[in-house]
């Protein structure tokens, strides 16, 4: 099994897109952005927040960056950062959500997603926000 990969994830109070647009200024590569319109998530926030960032990624060589805007959802120093471990199979995801979570508190269970994915997020017991991701499209390749 190989090691997964670790990525920050930055949660903005609507400005992910400028900030990511940004960010890509600064440290080049290719920019990636997901609105909540027009998705599931979209029924999560409000209407004037549906042009906001749901995903982005930034990728350079080296880089791989995460970022979203909160939608509804207060961002305050602590909670506007994740660390994204992305798996590479079931057990691996299903391995990590059972020892990472353990004594934490669980924000979205692990289950599928609109995204194809298998997908959780939560704060361990240090306060340390993590999220899971298994993409099984990847995985079918």
């Amino acid at each position: 099994m190989k090691t997964p990969q670790l990525t920050p994830y930055l949660i903005f109070a609507s400005t992910c897109r400028e900030a990511m647009q940004f960010y890509q200024q600064c440290l080049g590569g290719q920019l990636d952005v997901q609105t909540f319109a027009g998705t599931p998530a979209a029924e999560h926030v409000p209407a004037d927040a549906q042009d906001g960032v749901l995903h982005a990624r930034l990728e350079t060589e080296n880089l791989v960056l995460f970022g979203s805007d909160a939608g509804s959802q207060p961002v305050t120093e602590g909670n506007n950062v994740a660390l994204s471990l992305n798996c590479s199979s079931d057990e691996e995801i299903e391995n990590y959500y059972a020892k990472l979570a353990e004594g934490g508190t669980v924000t979205m269970p692990l289950g599928d997603t609109f995204w194809s994915a298998k997908f959780a997020m939560f704060t361990d017991r240090f306060g340390i926000n993590w999220m899971l991701n298994y993409d099984k499209n990847e995985a079918a390749q």
